[in-house]
């Protein structure tokens, strides 16, 4: 016995002298990257796992000399479970003062395996406050959905980081759980709102009256604006358009059109609009024509509810019997053909083709006064839509002042006149010949009719 005690302690020895060396060396000349290391540790979380584990492989292999260590009977200190955490320079003088302060190589090697211990396990502890998240993902209730009532749907987490980081420097700064208020919820509309019907049923006509008796006594607008969509939905069926006329309903949506709200106007002009698609009802909708006109010209350029009155003004002339109370507007639909964007000049010149048809109107139309830019829309860069539209308008216009003499007449029509543009000046119609060789079928073959008529 002996003998093998002498060769156990020999080789525990030798172990725990290649760990203390080792130990030595990393406490004292790797101080400076050891250093680095503990800086960094709050800002590299990877770099931290790895420091982990590294000093868990440390902790094994001393483990191994602690294990070589009982073979003489020598007990180690367990390192206390409630060890207050210290800064790396703290840790590090410490186990070189305990590896300096020993007598052999067997106290040493204690000590720098108390030191590495405690180490190890302030690093370890660390470790898992940082990793840890706590919280569930929910709902925040004060941001609603765009075109949604109520609740929110954007997630977010209820908790924060358990317990806040502990920062490896000396001032030791803890964040904790942030304390920001949340974001403002968006304005929605909470007012209690009792519809009784979907805005695309099809009703019947007792139901037809009760949205026109919630339409004629509300004066909340989201009602009004409700009630119009669904009474303007209804008035795409021909049934329908009888039993709002014969409901009085055509009075109701009408003292609409008079609100400062653009909106409730719009929906008022596309109700009146399917409306009047129903000849009976056209004779009710002409008491409202003229404002309907006043009001498309001076409302915002290109605006929703401008193309709305554009088209109702374009059903309200399909046939001649009102294009008369329309007569005087003539300069501002030429202005506003010139003046507004693609979608404008499309619905304008389809309202203008409506009264070029009108042979009684020609007079009228040719001796207005228009702006000379008007001539560029017969260039080649307009598309298809566009270039046949104001080549109609153009042919309407060239065979009704022959058809009705007018030609005889140019000194009735001054040069800003609408028939010196087209008529006299010439300029149109070498506008019209460049068409020719237009890469468009359609309008090539346009081009060459109109051409024949001249």
């Amino acid at each position: 016995m002996g003998r093998t005690r002498e060769a156990g302690c020999l080789a525990a020895g030798v172990v725990i002298g290649a760990g203390a060396c080792y130990c030595v060396y990393r406490l004292t000349w790797g101080r400076d990257e050891s250093e680095k290391i503990w800086d960094d540790h709050d800002d590299d979380e990877e770099e931290e796992s790895s420091d982990i584990a590294e000093t868990g492989k440390g902790a094994k292999a001393n483990a191994g000399a602690g294990a070589g260590a009982r073979l003489q009977g020598d007990s180690k200190a367990k390192a206390e479970e409630s060890v207050e955490l210290k800064s790396g320079p703290d840790v590090k003088a410490e186990a070189h003062l305990k590896a300096q302060s020993g007598g052999g190589l067997e106290a040493k090697a204690k000590a720098l395996f108390s030191t590495l211990k405690e180490q190890a396990s302030a690093k370890a502890g660390r470790g898992a406050r940082l990793g840890t998240i706590s919280g569930t993902r929910t709902l925040t209730p004060g941001l609603p959905c765009p075109g949604v009532r109520g609740g929110g749907c954007h997630p977010v987490r209820n908790g924060a980081r358990a317990g806040g980081r502990t920062s490896g420097k000396s001032k030791g700064r803890t964040r904790g759980k942030s304390t920001r208020t949340p974001a403002t919820s968006w304005p929605v509309r909470r007012g209690k709102f009792n519809f009784p019907y979907k805005i695309d049923d099809i009703l019947g006509a007792t139901d037809l009256q009760k949205v026109l008796n919630i339409l004629e006594r509300t004066n909340d607008p989201f009602i009004q604006e409700v009630a119009l969509v669904t009474l303007g939905n209804n008035a795409a069926y021909s049934f329908n358009q009888n039993a709002i006329r014969e409901l009085g309903g055509l009075p109701i949506i009408a003292k609409l059109i008079k609100t400062k709200d653009p909106i409730i106007r719009e929906k008022a002009y596309n109700a009146l609009n399917n409306l009047s698609v129903n000849a009976e009802n056209q004779g009710k909708i002409k008491t409202y024509i003229s404002q309907v006109c006043d009001d498309t010209m001076i409302c915002r350029l290109d605006s929703a509810v401008q193309m709305a009155g554009l088209r109702l003004l374009t059903n309200m002339t399909v046939t001649n019997h009102y294009q008369h109370l329309l007569s005087y507007s003539f300069p501002d639909f030429f202005a506003l053909l010139f003046l507004g964007n693609y979608f404008t000049k499309i619905q304008i010149m389809k309202l203008i083709i409506n009264f070029t048809e009108n042979p009684a109107m020609t007079r009228e139309l040719v001796s207005c006064k228009v702006p000379s830019e008007l001539i560029s829309l017969f260039n080649k860069e307009w598309d298809r839509e566009i270039l046949l539209n104001i080549l109609t308008l153009f042919e309407n216009i060239n065979d009704n002042i022959k058809n009705e003499g007018l030609a005889s007449s140019r000194k009735e029509f001054s040069r800003s006149s609408l028939f010196f543009l087209f008529k006299e000046s010439g300029v149109c119609v070498k506008k019209i010949k460049a068409l020719a060789n237009h890469s468009d079928l359609v309008v090539k073959v346009k081009v060459l009719k109109v051409l024949t008529k001249l």
